[in-house]
Order: structure tokens, then C-alpha cells, then sequence
């Protein structure tokens, strides 16, 4: 079964004189480049060979372009571990930032979720394990010949400057590649370490403004109206299903990793009836009085 990436995020306001959204990843989309220069998968393919090579460690996962998710990711799908990415947003994100190397951080970012093995527990992203992944980044980037600031290029455009429950903030994670690229070049040799980052303190709890990311196309809403919570089943090909936590009047925010399409169910059952979802809708369960029974609904 496709792994379904499962998020609940928000964007954070406005900053500077733009509206600036972030992805799933915590990253702020950077301003759309008109240049076309991140060439293929085998361009990409090529830097993360190079990175293999400086740490000495033995690839593990596929690459996989999916243009129009303004976003890259480490996933695994069907057992399979992926860094899927977008060429539009790695070609903006280096228009943005001045130079190449903030690419190829977001690429060694990915990989680093992949070798401290992130997506085996299933959560979702969290703040450490974001750091650890920022602390391989900054570790690979040295490796390679990049200079600090080169290493911190990406980070410091598009890291979100306040911290959420899934991404910590701008400074910790400039901190933690920091670290990364200091250790590199400490002389300790390519081994990177495998607990680098220590979990930062709580921030004090802040007002965060509600979901706002109607043009993006590429996620779901979902919203729950009742007075408990509830579990619904998703599914990428409707045949196999996983189970999801909705809390009423919270939206639920998600997408299916290959389609622009999914499958709810309420019962983990061959005889629950089964709704298709598109991406670039709300959605909202509701109770049907003239039914008797839960619905999904577009909103």
C-alpha cells in the first residue's frame, strides 16, 4: 500500500511585504523562478551520489520527481523509501537563495530523514527529528566543500521563523547545521553522528492563525461536525485502508502521495461505504438526519 503522508500544518502570516505560505516541511514556498536550470532526476541523482560518497554510506531509497507539490520529502510508499521533490521548487528555491547549493542542502535534508530512519515510527515529523536531519545536512554540505553560509543558504530563506509542534524555528535549525558543518570539519573522519542534536526546550505556547491554504491544490480539507471525535480509514488505491484520528472542528490536512486522489471510509470493513476524495477540496463529515447515518460532504 501506498504510505499516505499524513500532516496536520499551518502557515504562518505574512512576512515582509509578501503573504508566504509554507508546505508540509516547514519550508516557505521562495518566490516562483522563471528559470528552468535543475535539469532531471539524473541532475538531482548526480549530487546525491556525491553525498553518498563523502559519508560513506550506501544508498537506500529512489529518487522521484512530482512536478506541481512546490515541495521536497523523504516518504516510503509500498515498502519502498522515496525522496520525492519538485524541479520547479528546487529551481525557485535557487533563484531565491543566490545560489545551487541551497538545492542540494534540501536534498541532503531529505536524505538525512532517510539515514537516521525518521519514517519508520510513523508520527509525522517532530522538531528533533527535523534537527537531526538539518544537523546531516550541514554535515554533507561540508563534506562536499560548501562554506557555512552556502550550507545555511536554504535554510535561512524558507525555515519558518517561529517554531510549530512538527518544525522548529529559523535559529534551531540554523544551529543545528551549524553543528553539522562544524563536526565535518572537525576532523573526526565522515562517520556522522547518529544522536547529533539535543531536543530543544518547549516554547511557550503562541496564538497560531487557522489553516489558510486554499490555492494549494495538491492537499486535502477535511472537517469533523459532532460533538466527539472520530476515526475514519484512507486509502491511495481503495482497497487497502489506514486509520486516521479526526478531532471535531479541526481541520485534518492531507494528500495521497501519488494521486491527486484518495478513498475515506467510516468502518475498517469490505462493507463500509466508501467515499472518493479529491485534491483541492473541503470536505465536511457531518450526521445525515434523512440518512441515519454519518457523510461526506464538498464544502
Amino acid at each position: 500500500m501506498k504510505k499516505l503522508l499524513l500532516t496536520l500544518f499551518l502557515f504562518i502570516g505574512s512576512l515582509g511585504v509578501m503573504a508566504q505560505k509554507e508546505n508540509q516541511c516547514g519550508f516557505i514556498h521562495p518566490p516562483t523562478s522563471l528559470r528552468s536550470n535543475f535539469a532531471s532526476v539524473y541532475e538531482a541523482g548526480s549530487y546525491i551520489n556525491t553525498m553518498l560518497d563523502r559519508v560513506n554510506w550506501q544508498e537506500n531509497f529512489q529518487l522521484r520527481e512530482q512536478n506541481g507539490i512546490n515541495n521536497a520529502y523523504a516518504t516510503i510508499m509500498r515498502g519502498q523509501r522515496y525522496i520525492v521533490y519538485d524541479n520547479r521548487f528546487l529551481e525557485s528555491l535557487d533563484s531565491y537563495a543566490g545560489t545551487k547549493w541551497a538545492s542540494v542542502s534540501v536534498l541532503a535534508h531529505e536524505m538525512g530523514h532517510h539515514y537516521y530512519n525518521h519514517m519508520l515510527n510513523g508520527t509525522g515529523s517532530a522538531p528533533p527529528m527535523e534537527l537531526e536531519a538539518d544537523f546531516f545536512s550541514g554535515f554533507v554540505m561540508a563534506k562536499m566543500g560548501a562554506s557555512l553560509d552556502e550550507a545555511e543558504a536554504a535554510m535561512s530563506k524558507i525555515a519558518s521563523p517561529q517554531a510549530s509542534s512538527s518544525h522548529p524555528a529559523k535559529t534551531d535549525r540554523l544551529n543545528a547545521i551549524a553543528k553539522g558543518w562544524n563536526s565535518a570539519n572537525s576532523g573526526t573522519g565522515n562517520s556522522v553522528a547518529r544522536n547529533p542534536v539535543p531536543v530543544p526546550q518547549p516554547q511557550p505556547q503562541q496564538k497560531i492563525p487557522p489553516v489558510t491554504n486554499k490555492d494549494d491544490a495538491s492537499w486535502i480539507h477535511l472537517s469533523l461536525y459532532g460533538n466527539s471525535n472520530m476515526t475514519v480509514y484512507l486509502s491511495d488505491d481503495g482497497r487497502q485502508f489506514s486509520q486516521a484520528q479526526l478531532k471535531t472542528n479541526q481541520p485534518f490536512v492531507f494528500k495521497y502521495e501519488v494521486y491527486d486522489y484518495g478513498w475515506l471510509r467510516f468502518g475498517n470493513d469490505r462493507n463500509s461505504r466508501v467515499y472518493k476524495l479529491y485534491h483541492g477540496k473541503d470536505y465536511a463529515i457531518a450526521w445525515s438526519r434523512r440518512l441515519n447515518s454519518w457523510t461526506v460532504v464538498e464544502v
